[in-house]
């Protein structure tokens, strides 16, 4: 069986926006934009890691809503899984504390207006098909 790690995605919403964080490293990946979130630890529940990497990068308590359907392929033998989240009552600002250098909330007119990570393009559409906001 081949091995498969899931990476785990917030499309992080607050007030009809979408929070996007633009890459520090590595240098093949840094200043292009994604969904903030991280790897799923060994016996971790995908929904428990992304609040725990949420916690790390962003210095935020947040809780997701609900998983957007599919899965998209990274570098072997990553996949990226989405949920939706949302900040919970009382939460800090988000604020880039690691891997990344800047943090942008995006309205619906602004979404396509940053340089995505190519892997990230088909779950923020699907993101944005699944919350009613427009695509490109």
């Amino acid at each position: 069986m081949t091995e498969r790690i899931v990476v785990v995605g917030a499309a992080l919403l607050d007030d009809g926006r979408l929070l996007a964080a633009r890459r520090s490293a590595p240098p093949e990946l840094a200043g292009r934009w994604e969904l903030p979130g991280g790897k799923v630890e060994e016996g971790e529940a995908p929904e428990a890691a992304l609040v725990r990497e949420l916690r790390e990068e962003l210095g935020v308590d947040a809780e997701t809503v609900e998983r957007v359907p599919g899965e998209w392929p990274l570098k072997p033998p990553y996949v990226l899984q989405v949920w939706t989240a949302r900040l919970r009552p009382g939460s800090a600002a988000p604020r880039p504390l690691q891997d990344h250098d800047a943090l942008r909330w995006l309205t619906p007119d602004e979404i396509w207006h940053v340089d995505w990570l190519d892997q990230d393009v088909p779950a923020v559409r699907e993101t944005l098909t699944r919350v009613g906001t427009q695509t490109r």
